[in-house]
């Protein structure tokens, strides 16, 4: 089975084309205006692939956390997509997805997308050597003091931990950091959408899963806070609010 696999939900639009578990094609571009690149590059891809939209069998989507017009963007494209030729689609993760990416190293993965006001969304992964990935901790959105002590309750001994994601820099130099940490590869520390498609495929074909959950309908985007818009909405109001009393 294909899949096809978005994730737009940072600084970086990415595609990727796979058959069941192996990458066939991928792309990736550092853009400010995803709505412009990623349908396009999706259809380049394809053709590169000498592949059509009407041969995929799944298409996987990033739905956050991340940016929300980025993740607003992947999402409602696959849906798009989606819907016009009835393929099943599936809502993956964005930090599940970065973690899929270092599948067969053993060790702990921690993603880290910068949230704004002093935080990341961030979550804590094992990956083993045999290319099993553990969900240590849920998706969360904390300051990076605060990330630090949860990965030392994770961490087996000096076991190796690795960042990424666009907040990797400023993880491994926080005060507190935990010692020994390894220096993410450069290409590592940039979102993939290979991992996104990797998991999307691992969730669509578990033996307890129900077919008919994986549609269009289905999928929506998991933001984790409200937008600027609503916490500019929500400070006005109780500014009003202390006003009033």
């Amino acid at each position: 089975m294909k899949i096809l696999a978005v994730d737009s939900s940072s600084k970086t639009a990415a595609a990727a084309l796979l058959e069941d578990g192996a990458l066939l094609a991928e792309s990736s571009v550092r853009t400010e205006t995803h709505s412009a690149v990623l349908l396009p590059m999706i259809e380049d891809m394809l053709k590169a692939a000498k592949t059509s939209v009407r041969e995929i069998g799944l298409m996987a989507a990033a739905a956050g956390p991340g940016s929300f017009t980025g993740v607003r963007i992947g999402v409602s494209l696959v849906e798009g997509l989606a819907f016009a030729d009835h393929i099943p689609c599936v809502g993956v993760s964005t930090l599940e997805g970065m973690a899929y990416n270092f599948a067969g190293i053993g060790c702990l993965v921690v993603p880290v997308i910068d949230a704004r006001r002093g935080t990341v969304f961030t979550a804590v992964f094992r990956i083993g050597a045999d290319g099993s990935v553990k969900r240590l901790t849920d998706d969360a959105q904390m300051p990076l003091s605060e990330l630090m002590e949860l990965i030392a309750g994770c961490r087996s001994g000096d076991e190796p931990v690795y960042f990424t994601g666009d907040a990797c820099e400023a993880a491994l130099g926080c005060e507190n950091a935990p010692a020994g940490c390894a220096v993410t590869p450069a290409r590592l520390r940039i979102p993939s959408a290979f991992g996104v498609g990797r998991r999307g495929w691992e969730l669509f074909t578990a033996t307890d899963a129900r077919k008919e959950e994986f549609t269009d309908a289905a999928l929506v985007p998991a933001y984790l806070k409200k937008s600027q818009a609503e916490r500019d909405r929500d400070e006005r109001l109780a500014a009003e609010k202390g006003t009033r009393d």
